[in-house]
């Protein structure tokens, strides 16, 4: 295989539908989905995202493996799952690479569920977050830690310690 050059920015449009429902009282919000995710049609679909290690971990349960048992799994302990970016301009899966950023419209959960908490996972969703949706809503976000391989500097342990607070 020859070198392909730099990877070029491409624009998406954001496709998965947001997870919730009348119950749902946390939102977890990541920055946009990836490559992996966007081909699943689900998020944290990259087989290296820790997400769903640690959301089993947190609640005591069994990893969700289908798309069908990760839905159950959050409309079950009441988290509502989206993005904050309805389409975007990336380079791959690249957070630090987005630009040309229009974000979702939150008011679809909001206006539904009783959402106690906002939680951004990671800094580029938290940033994105306050820039364009907390002047919107009002809400404060919660920063928590990127389950994304690319976070490897925080350990699993660290991450469900973090992700516990959704259980409060």
């Amino acid at each position: 295989m020859g070198y392909s050059g730099p990877m070029e920015y491409s624009r998406h449009i954001h496709e998965i539908e947001p997870v919730f429902d009348e119950r749902s009282r946390v939102l977890l919000l990541g920055t946009f989905p990836s490559p992996k995710s966007r081909e699943q049609g689900f998020f944290y679909g990259h087989p290296q995202n820790r997400m769903w290690k640690v959301l089993a971990a947190v609640y005591g349960e069994d990893v969700p493996q289908s798309v069908e048992e990760r839905r159950a799994f959050l409309l079950r302990h009441g988290i509502a799952m989206w993005d904050v970016l309805a389409s975007c301009a990336i380079k791959g899966a690249s957070d630090a690479s987005i630009r040309d950023a229009v974000p979702n419209d939150l008011s679809r959960i909001l206006d539904v569920a009783p959402i106690e908490g906002i939680y951004a996972t990671g800094a580029k969703a938290h940033e994105l977050y306050r820039r364009h949706l907390e002047p919107v809503y009002g809400r404060e976000c919660l920063r928590l830690p990127s389950t994304s391989p690319a976070n490897a500097a925080t350990s699993l342990e660290a991450l469900i310690a973090a992700y516990g607070v959704l259980r409060a």
